[in-house]
Parts: structure tokens; C-alpha cells; sequence
């Protein structure tokens, strides 16, 4: 994956892009002036959309040795993760025995070179008042989970302590770092960002092409095919393909979107100042 990664949505400088010098300069100079969320943000909307991760406990039968279990979660409103457990499971135990843990989650599991994310934090058994609307957040985002049910599974909640965060090639701009526990709850989630699925999903089943030009007039760039990732108040997220070379790419939109309706009305926007530059 070859990829570099804050408000400007015009495109840059068209240049020759014959050679890769070129098409990386292209990219970093447009990437550079790209909006996109504020780092903590970010990372609480990222978890907040993300369902999988790999759980790490002091494992109780090897003497304490970090263990990892890969594990279904979802965020709480706190954007502490739910996870349900089995008595049974050995990472059940473990946190029994000692609540200390992490929470890795990839955005994209997929490419090592994308943003990773680890929550450290303590697991606690959530209340008996409480597992009616845990359970309602949980099947939310995990509805064919009814083992939730079974006598043997109950909830607990992660309470972070913080929250480091890793970008890699894909996503070099937005930096490492760390948050505590309260700029992490502070953090906003995205509000565009729960529609990202479905956006995405038309956009590339039935737009694939007006996504590929409005990346290449941003951009730029020829591209020869563009792949709506996800999408937020700021703009989106592609992976483009340009002479066999696949990129990670930021878009921005030319002003944020405050509601559904706006993520179209800028894509059109987007579109049509892109094919009236095609002569």
C-alpha cells in the first residue's frame, strides 16, 4: 500500500505525474491541506464504528503473561467498550482475577499500514441496572449475537485509562499519540460518521465513476479507480488505484456537513465542479 496522508478543496497544481516523484508530491501537497477531524475525535469516532478487536489479558495459567483473545465489542455512550464474556472463556478469568486489560482495534484490518488503536484500561462487570440498555447497544451493533442470552455470558465494560493511537504509511499525517481518559470522553463521535456505511456503500455500487473523478479533480491525479472507504463531517476517505499503485487518500468536502442530507448536496457540488473541468 502506498500511501501518504488540515482545510482546502481545491485541486492542487496539475503537474507532469509520469513519474512517482511526482505523484507523491502531488499527493503529500494535497493531503497536507485536507480537513479532516481533530485527532482525539477521530479516534473516539473510529471506535465508536469499530466492532473487533484483539482483547489482552495477564494470562492467570501462565503466570501472568499477556494473553490476547480476539473479542466483538461495542462503544457505550462514554465510549468505554462493552464486551460480552462467557464465564467459561479464559480471558473471562483472567479479568476475574485481574481487570487490568487492553483493547487493540485496526481501522482497517486488512492494511498493517492504517491507523491502530490500543484502549488500557479496567474491566468491570456492568450493573444489574444497567444490562437492559448494554444489551440493547451491544445487539445494536451486533445483532445476531444471541448468545448474549445464554446463562453463562455477562457484560462488562472497559473503563479506559488511556488511549494511544499508531498511524502508519496510510495515515502519516495524523500522527501518535495519547489521551487520557478525559480527553478521550470529551472527544466528540463524529455525527456524519454513522452514516458512513451506507454512503459508502451507494457511492461505490452506483457512483464508482463520479467517485473516481471527483478524486481525480482534487487531486490532481488520473486515477484510474477510486474506493470509498468512510466518511465524516470533513470529508472522506478513498483508496485509489493510479498506475497499479494503490493509495490511501483524504478528500475533503468544500464546508462540513451538519446533517445526512449535506454528505449529498456536497457530493453533487464535488461532481459537478470536477466535470466542468473535463474538456
Amino acid at each position: 500500500m502506498a500511501s501518504v496522508a488540515q482545510s482546502s478543496t481545491q485541486a492542487v497544481s496539475t503537474g507532469d505525474v509520469n513519474s512517482d516523484a511526482n505523484v507523491f508530491q502531488l499527493i503529500q501537497t494535497h493531503q497536507e491541506n485536507s480537513a479532516r477531524l481533530p485527532p482525539a475525535e477521530e479516534i473516539r469516532t473510529v471506535l465508536d464504528q469499530s466492532t473487533h478487536g484483539m482483547l489482552s489479558t495477564f494470562s492467570q495459567k501462565h503466570g501472568g503473561y499477556p494473553s490476547g483473545s480476539m473479542v466483538d465489542f461495542a462503544c457505550d455512550a462514554d465510549g468505554s467498550p462493552i464486551v460480552a464474556v462467557s464465564n467459561w472463556a479464559v480471558h473471562a478469568k483472567d479479568l476475574i482475577a485481574n481487570p487490568k486489560c487492553s483493547l487493540l482495534v485496526a481501522k482497517d484490518p486488512e492494511d498493517r499500514t492504517d491507523l491502530v488503536i490500543t484502549l488500557h484500561g479496567d474491566s468491570i462487570p456492568v450493573s444489574e441496572k444497567d444490562v437492559t440498555a448494554v444489551r440493547t447497544a451491544y445487539l445494536a451493533k451486533h445483532p445476531d449475537a444471541f448468545r448474549v442470552d445464554f446463562g453463562d455470558f455477562q457484560f462488562m465494560r472497559i473503563e479506559p485509562k488511556a488511549v494511544q493511537y499508531l498511524s502508519g504509511v496510510a495515515t502519516t499525517l495524523l500522527g501518535s499519540g495519547e489521551f487520557s481518559k478525559e480527553e478521550y470522553r470529551t472527544a466528540k463521535v463524529d455525527p456524519i460518521a454513522q452514516f458512513s456505511k451506507p454512503v459508502a456503500s451507494h457511492m461505490n455500487r452506483d457512483h464508482a465513476e463520479d467517485t473516481r473523478l471527483i478524486v481525480q479533480h482534487s487531486t490532481s491525479i488520473p486515477v484510474d479507480s477510486a474506493y470509498m472507504l468512510d466518511v465524516d463531517s470533513l470529508g472522506f476517505n478513498v483508496k485509489a488505484v493510479y498506475q497499479g499503485n494503490t493509495y490511501k487518500l483524504r478528500i475533503p468536502f468544500p464546508r462540513r456537513a451538519e446533517e445526512r442530507k449535506d454528505v449529498k448536496t456536497l457530493v453533487v457540488e464535488m461532481l459537478q465542479a470536477a466535470k466542468s473541468q473535463i474538456k
